[in-house]
């Protein structure tokens, strides 16, 4: 009889790619991010023999297609030991819950857990925001997504395993505590930038072979978290902040946050208040502030931020 060999990985891709994602390189080439980001999730899931992996692309249905293909508005792949098992088209959005369908593919085709199993979730899309949300989808710009719904979500993924060992931000402005504070009970260690981040340059090479690596999560959660801040700082020439973030041992910081936090997003309603700031500028400056955060940062290399040589890893709203 043969014995199927056990999942040691279980990979979750959620690739947000209805909104503008076009972006054009240094050599002018002009690139789709969320395809690119789905081309690196496929090679993830098929070079990973002892992994299984879900990917869910939401995409836009604009014009005549959105009313033609109404019901189909995502795609779902399945992988398991490098083989694509499963695709299937979905309808993203249904009743209240956004990704209700996503979920019950989850659950429908994941692997039996068999002794340690490393869980890891990727989200890769525009900025989730704290407050408001509406706009988010360009197919359903009536609705509202933000990082509440996406704890929501998370919750659903991980009721059945516990929490994720490793979240991924590929986003901009992930690294806030409102945001990690609300995405803490489902991940062990979390990976965000607190500034402009293209979900494209979020570098997915660690990830590949996952079965040769060495380490628990949170090693390689760094090494992830390094790969990326080197990507970033040999292609652009902003800031570049990439943070990892141990969850329980920077939960006494964003606790002692979370009320000025809380009334700062309300201040102007459904906007987002302020100009995004480091942390430690203003009122949400606290002793032990970056207690379970690992940093990689470099200042822009202009205008009047070059000279700023460090950063508390957290990024609020100026007040």
């Amino acid at each position: 009889m043969t014995v199927a060999t056990p999942v040691r990985y279980s990979i979750v891709f959620v690739i947000h790619g209805d909104g503008n994602y076009r972006y054009h390189d240094t050599h002018g080439g002009s690139h789709l991010a969320d395809a690119m980001a789905l081309d690196s999730a496929r090679d993830i899931a098929m070079l990973n023999p002892n992994a299984e992996v879900f990917i869910f692309h939401e995409q836009r249905r604009p014009g005549f297609l959105k009313r033609i293909f109404s019901r189909r508005d995502a795609t779902f792949y399945y992988y398991r030991h490098g083989r694509l098992l499963e695709t299937e088209s979905y309808r993203r959005v249904q009743n209240s819950e956004r990704f209700q369908t996503a979920v019950v593919l989850h659950d429908r085709f994941q692997a039996p857990r068999v002794g340690d199993q490393t869980r890891i979730f990727f989200y890769m899309g525009h900025e989730v925001p704290e407050y408001g949300g509406a706009g988010y989808d360009a197919t359903y710009p009536q609705n509202s997504f933000t990082v509440v719904d996406l704890a929501g979500g998370l919750d659903r993924w991980s009721r059945n395993s516990g929490r994720f060992d490793l979240l991924v931000l590929a986003t901009c402005y992930g690294g806030t505590p409102h945001t990690i504070a609300t995405l803490s009970p489902y991940a062990r260690f979390i990976v965000a930038s607190p500034e402009n981040l293209h979900l494209a340059y979020y570098d997915l090479q660690p990830f590949q072979r996952l079965s040769l690596s060495s380490g628990d999560a949170g090693a390689l959660a760094e090494r992830f978290a390094q790969q990326a801040f080197l990507r970033l700082t040999a292609d652009v020439q902003t800031a570049v902040t990439v943070a990892l973030y141990e969850v329980d041992q920077v939960a006494p910081y964003v606790t002692a946050v979370s009320g000025t936090y809380r009334s700062a997003l309300e201040v102007n309603g459904t906007d987002t208040p302020g100009i995004p700031i480091d942390c430690a500028e203003g009122v949400f400056s606290r002793a032990g502030m970056s207690d379970g955060v690992t940093l990689f940062y470099r200042p822009p290399e202009f205008g009047r931020a070059r000279s700023k040589t460090n950063h508390s890893g957290w990024v609020c709203p100026e007040m």
